[in-house]
């Protein structure tokens, strides 16, 4: 492990294109080496990454323009940059096979000594939906589960306010950077997340829009900061069976609500649990396949339950 925040040269490179954040951790490896990235052209990179980026815009020091404004934001808004290196990076998220190369947060991360969950769903929910999302967010919240989720409209927000009103930390992973809140009627809600002890984070550099690529990618944070993915209710195409896909390609848990299924919106969050994905009601079944029957006592961090990647597809 290195440094706690991000160097300037990790941070411009955060703001390239065209690369993965598994290229840019490659890239990153060799920066001081290498005399920084103002340094590094086009050639050296595709020599480094072992593929062509011909086609790319490559400008070392217009990015660290870029990121000389991040660190100004950051230091002014008191929030910070974590690279895959630091200490603090979650361990959990650090294990995934595509993590991020660096992580905003404006507050504060998801505690390492417990294990979280995402609860996700549609954006248009039915009530019914609306109801398990808060329940389930309150009642993982009461029993010291932290609540992971996308803050979105719908599932996501629903799962949000519950975890607040069971005063546990909830936790948004955005699809943009977190310097703004989309869609603008959730910053409120963004700040009572904050002020209550968690936290919005990203990938993405202060000032960058979301977009229809942000918010898949966005999804498998949701899912590898958890330990088991709640999906609520989701139509067919739902962002949250991309959210599951990932928890299962990590061998995490899905659960899917008992509340919604069969319901005029859950063609999809149905055919996970065709697929093996397990029923919750509420959140003590989680807890109860985590070796624990209920209240704030302390839940082991590893372990499995629920619907697994290789159980999810037999």
């Amino acid at each position: 492990m290195r440094r706690e925040s991000a160097s300037l040269d990790e941070l411009a490179l955060a703001r390239a294109p065209f690369m993965s954040a598994r290229e840019k951790i490659l890239l990153a490896e060799i920066l001081d080496a290498a005399g920084g990235l103002p340094v590094m052209g086009l050639g050296d990179a595709e020599e480094i990454l072992g593929r062509s980026l011909r086609g790319a815009s490559w400008d070392g020091r217009l990015w660290l323009e870029g990121a000389k404004r991040d660190r100004d934001w950051l230091a002014r808004t008191g929030s910070v940059a974590l690279s895959y290196w630091a200490s603090d990076y979650p361990a959990i998220l650090r294990e995934t096979a595509r993590p991020p190369f660096v992580l905003y947060l404006r507050g504060r991360l998801p505690p390492a000594d417990r294990p979280a969950a995402a609860v996700v769903g549609t954006r248009f929910p039915t009530g019914r939906a609306l109801e398990a999302a808060s329940a389930l967010g309150r009642g993982a919240a009461v029993c010291g589960v932290p609540v992971v989720s996308g803050l979105a409209r719908g599932v996501d927000a629903a799962a949000h306010r519950g975890a607040l009103s069971g005063a546990g930390p909830t936790f948004a992973v955005l699809g943009r950077g977190v310097d703004e809140v989309y869609p603008r009627a959730n910053r409120d809600l963004a700040a009572a997340i904050v002020a209550s002890g968690g936290g919005l984070l990203s990938e993405y550099p202060p000032g960058v829009p979301p977009s229809r690529w942000t918010f898949p990618e966005r999804n498998r944070i949701i899912a590898g900061l958890c330990r088991a993915t709640v999906v609520v209710e989701a139509p067919a195409g739902s962002g949250a069976l991309i959210t599951a896909s990932f928890a299962l390609e990590e061998g995490r848990d899905v659960w899917v609500s008992a509340a919604c299924a069969g319901g005029p919106r859950s063609a999809g969050s149905d055919a996970l649990l065709r697929d093996g994905a397990r029923s919750v009601s509420s959140f003590e079944d989680v807890l109860r396949d985590w070796g624990r029957e209920s209240g704030p006592a302390p839940i082991p961090v590893t372990g499995s339950a629920g619907a697994t990647g290789s159980e999810a597809r037999r």
